[in-house]
This record gives C-alpha cells, sequence and structure tokens, in this order.
C-alpha cells in the first residue's frame, strides 16, 4: 500500500549556511554548482524553503556529505556536538 503525506508545512532544518562558511563559497557559487538562483539559496539557509529531493541530492553531492547531515525535520545539533556524540556511542 502507497501512503502519500502532505508534506505542506512541514519544516526542514538545514546547515546550508554553515557549510557554505566552512568552506568560503557564497550563495553565488553554490547556487551555480546546484543550478539555482542565488535567492534560492538564502530562501533554503532562511528554511523559507523546502528542496526538492533532486535538489536536497544536488546540494549533498556539492558539500560531499550525506543528506542527512544536511537536512533534518528536527531542529540540528551544531556539528560539534554531533561529532561528540558520535565518539561516545562509538567508544572513541
Amino acid at each position: 500500500m502507497l501512503y502519500i503525506y502532505n508534506m505542506k508545512g512541514r519544516k526542514l532544518y538545514n546547515r546550508i549556511s554553515v557549510l557554505r562558511g566552512e568552506r568560503d563559497i557564497s550563495r553565488k557559487e553554490l547556487a551555480e554548482q546546484i543550478g539555482v538562483n542565488f535567492q534560492t539559496v538564502g530562501y533554503l539557509e532562511r528554511e523559507e524553503y523546502n528542496p526538492s529531493l533532486d535538489l536536497a541530492f544536488r546540494i549533498s553531492e556539492c558539500f560531499g556529505l550525506p543528506v542527512e547531515l544536511i537536512f533534518s525535520t528536527e531542529p540540528m545539533k551544531p556539528l560539534s556536538q554531533e561529532i561528540l556524540d558520535q565518539r561516545k556511542r562509538t567508544g572513541e
């Protein structure tokens, strides 16, 4: 059985601005790499717009990270906290 959920209004959180900052990439540069208008990158960063699945994967590929490290349906922890939590889970 196929279930289709209405995603309208469901907020996605992301780390796009943090990742751009770490890599010193402007909105315009990212937009060119993923094939969108630079304003779209701003909308994504401000979480005013949810990307299509295709766009989420293009962003993921651009940063070389899994989609789930960039996007989430729940507020995201700082990356430093994610690393600490991962180390605790693996016993490093």
